[in-house]
């Protein structure tokens, strides 16, 4: 396992409401000794819950998740939407392609192996983001 985890929201999510964190998740946070995340993250994170909330999920499951995903994200160091994160997020040619917010992520997960190392970790429920991490 790595000291060092980009979380992104996608993984967050997935665990909290779903099924609470799973034992992967769970075991990777617990391993790190540093966790990263992109300040999108929390945006989508919050758009995530006023939507489910629109769409009648009972109150108190929201309530419950999204104190489990805020505990999460106060541990993260978080990564601005800097120009340089803009302009890799527009470069970037995985061999399938990304949505906007997908590519955001991994334009600041490499951009935080170049600065923190090669060995952090990208956890990601996202099976696109994912495959475009093992491609670049």
């Amino acid at each position: 396992m790595s000291e060092i985890v980009y979380l992104d929201t996608s993984a967050v999510l997935r665990a909290v409401l779903e099924r609470g964190l799973s034992p992967d998740v769970e075991g990777q946070l617990a391993d790190a000794r540093f966790l990263v995340t992109s300040r999108l993250a929390l945006v989508e994170s919050a758009r995530a819950f006023a939507r489910l909330r629109s769409e009648g999920l009972p109150e108190s499951q929201l309530t419950e998740a999204a104190q489990e995903a805020e505990s999460i994200w106060v541990r993260c160091t978080l990564w601005e939407l800097t120009p340089a994160v803009c302009d890799l997020a527009q470069a970037i040619q995985p061999a399938q392609p990304l949505r906007t917010l997908d590519a955001i992520h991994l334009a600041t997960w490499l951009l935080a192996r170049r600065r923190l190392g090669a060995d952090v970790a990208l956890v990601t429920s996202d099976l696109r983001l994912e495959a475009a991490a093992r491609r670049v």
